[in-house]
């Protein structure tokens, strides 16, 4: 009789993990990290995982810690002799890094799944990757979910007339597409011209928004720049409320400033990256029950494909 799988976590996403174990109906695991002075740490499983499958929760947000971290615990649960492990990023950091968009840098998310497939990782399971082709970059199985099987029942339950899903970017247009597929919306598109990284120099919108109920919809909101000024816009524009759903709030710099003080009524993220939010405007979904139901089908050799939907 098959055992039944182990679930691990790092430091950073131990609350996820948490809510994920208890969904899936076992125990968080036991792992213990040694810090040295230097910065230097070394994860240890205090109990056997060998020749059974484990579940190593990570996001890596911040990412340099998180993802040696990860690594490390991939490493020690292949010297252990554990038979299946999969890596759960819920937020991939360095997705972002997908392809050479200048001379002379890095593909980081290439070199990412470059370093979790040599240290043992056997299937990575993420969910809203910045960049769909990123699950081309391994040569292992890639579980890729979709927030949406989280966010479409919220917005259906908002029962908004005259509803338009809008893109605050033109990547992100078929998302839109997608999200306004399902809810029988309509659908605009923001388009930006960047000065730099996280600076905006201009933006405008393909399509009508007066009287409408725009949501807009993205797969993070950062420094929330981008995200505020297409909401700003879309409101002197005539929109009647501006709404976001945003799967990864990594939220760095002034964004919560710059959201407490745009036009957004609310900005609906998941739990994928823990963080503190004193904002009003702020809701939380946990993707937990989403995550423990895909990995329970994994081990147990169920089909996941109901669960890839956008």
């Amino acid at each position: 009789m098959e055992t039944e799988a182990k679930i691990f976590s790092s430091r950073g996403s131990r609350g996820l993990a948490k809510r994920i174990a208890e969904s899936y109906g076992v125990p968080l695991g036991n792992v213990i990290l040694t810090e040295f002075s230097d910065g230097e740490f070394q994860p240890s499983f205090e109990e056997t995982v060998r020749g059974g499958r484990v579940f190593l929760i990570c996001s890596t947000h911040q990412p340099n810690d998180n993802i040696m971290e990860l690594l490390l615990m991939i490493d020690a649960a292949k010297r252990a002799s554990a038979k299946h492990i999969t890596a759960v990023m819920p937020y991939f950091g360095y997705a972002r890094q997908d392809r050479k968009d200048k001379s002379r840098v890095p593909i980081g998310s290439k070199l990412m799944a470059q370093l979790l497939t040599a240290a043992g990782a056997t299937r990575v399971m993420t969910m809203d990757l910045h960049a769909d082709q990123i699950q081309g970059f391994f040569e292992i199985p890639v579980d890729h979910l979709f927030s949406s099987a989280i966010f479409i029942p919220h917005i259906k339950n908002l029962n908004l007339s005259n509803l338009t899903i809008a893109s605050p970017d033109m990547g992100g247009s078929k998302r839109a597409h997608n999200y306004a597929k399902m809810t029988n919306a309509e659908v605009v598109i923001c388009y930006k011209q960047r000065k730099a990284a996280n600076e905006i120099e201009k933006m405008m919108v393909i399509g009508d928004v007066k009287g409408r109920h725009v949501i807009l919809v993205d797969d993070m909101i950062d420094t929330a720049g981008t995200l505020t000024t297409a909401a700003d816009m879309l409101k002197d524009q005539g929109a009647a409320s501006v709404r976001a759903y945003c799967t990864h709030g990594v939220l760095s710099g002034k964004a919560i400033e710059r959201i407490e003080s745009s036009a957004l009524e609310t900005l609906v993220i998941t739990d994928t990256i823990p963080r503190d939010y004193s904002s009003s405007k702020i809701e939380v979904l946990s993707v937990a029950d989403l995550f423990a139901e895909v990995m329970h089908n994994v081990h147990h050799h169920q089909s996941i494909s109901k669960h890839f939907i956008i």
